[in-house]
Formats: structure tokens, sequence, C-alpha cells
């Protein structure tokens, strides 16, 4: 399975994601530049975190007029993963990919620390590695994560099992606790923490190692489909 990871001026994680990816689950990897037109020859996608283009207007915003993303949208598209983490959760819902929008934190601080998640919806191409694990705590680090939809958006993703990821502690307000959404057709995942973060002990902690097994194991389980 062959990753790409598009990076925009201002993305800041995007080498902590390549060294999750290729130096701890020995995967293929690649950084994408913000310029191309096609993601040709992978399997999947993840938008980094970050501040792209410098949260000028909004976070994302800027982002989602990218070459790459009209790229993204057509490998999207083929029901292939796309995972945006922290600003590229922003970037996902500012592109019309995700429903909904990320605001500024209720605090209208910066929020820097560890979270406890409920995995809500743990049948997805994201999350089945995890089991029965029904909590995981995560890293955050957004001044815009309070995610916001309307009360009929909000109805359609508890019908459709859309709501993957619920804070326990709700730091930044968002909207029924939301900290991690899908599309209707599964394949494109955004969240506010960041697995990558996450994935060594030497970091503190292993939990997010799961998003990403999850996908390997959905991509194994496809090929002998």
């Amino acid at each position: 399975m062959k990753f790409a990871v598009p990076v925009f001026p201002g993305s800041n994680c995007d080498y902590d994601m390549v060294n999750a990816l290729r130096d701890i689950l020995n995967v293929p990897a690649d950084l994408v530049s913000a310029q191309a037109t096609n993601l040709e020859g992978y399997d999947a996608v993840v938008l980094p975190g970050g501040f792209s283009y410098g949260d000028y207007l909004r976070s994302g915003a800027i982002a989602r007029f990218s070459p790459v993303m009209a790229a993204v949208k057509d490998f999207a598209a083929t029901g292939k993963p796309v995972l945006g983490i922290c600003n590229g959760f922003q970037i996902l819902t500012e592109a019309g990919l995700l429903p909904g929008t990320l605001q500024a934190n209720r605090s209208a601080q910066f929020i820097c620390q560890t979270s406890e998640l409920i995995i809500r919806n743990p049948q997805t191409m994201f999350t089945t590695a995890y089991g029965n694990q029904t909590k995981i705590s995560l890293p955050i680090a957004h001044g815009e994560g309070n995610y916001y939809c309307d009360a009929q958006t909000l109805a359609e993703l508890r019908a459709h099992h859309q709501i993957v990821f619920e804070y326990v502690d709700n730091p930044n307000g968002s909207v029924a606790n939301i900290a991690g959404i899908m599309n209707r057709q599964g394949n494109v995942l955004g969240m506010m923490p960041h697995p990558e973060r996450a994935v060594e002990t030497i970091l503190g902690s292993t939990a997010g190692l799961g998003i990403f097994q999850s996908l390997l194991s959905h991509q194994q389980e496809g090929a002998h489909a």
C-alpha cells in the first residue's frame, strides 16, 4: 500500500506522517506537492496537519484551491481512502469532501493536550483494528477545531453512522462532541486529533497506530477479494 502525503505551504506535520508510515509501519509514502495534478499509483492519501497558506481567510480555505485538491477529489471518487488530520480535516470540509465546518475553539485559545476519544463507529476502514476497544487517547493541537454543522446535517451524520470519533471532554466546543467524521461512502475521514503523534512508545502512546493498521488490513482484504 502506497501513501501520498500532499504538502501545502505551511504544512508542519508532513514529515511526522511520513515517519509514521515509512519508519513505523514500513509502508511506502511520498511527499506530494500542492501543485501536483494527479495521484496515480497511490492507494491512500493523507492530508497532514499544519497551517496551510498561513490559515489566512479560514483554515483550509486557500488550500482547497491548490491543484492537488482536484486530484484528491478524483481520488476519493474512486472509493480509495482519504484521511485528513487537523488542518487536513479543515481542508476536506472547505473542499466539500466532508460536511460542516471547523471554527475557532470555544475558548478562543490554541489547545495542545491529550484528549480521550470514544470510537463511535468501529466498523470503518479506518477503525477496525481497534476491535472491541471503545476509547483511545490521542494528542490534539489546534486553534480552530470546533466542529459545527446544522441540525439536519447532524441528523444525517448520525443516521448514516458517519460520526467516527467523539471527545469525552469536548475541549473545543464541537457540536455533539464530534472529533472525527467520514463521508457517507465511508472512504473519506477527517479528524482533529493527531494519530501520527501516537505511533511509538517514545512518543508516549501507540494509540494512533490503529488508524493506519486498519487501512492496511482493508487494503489486504481488498487484494484477496
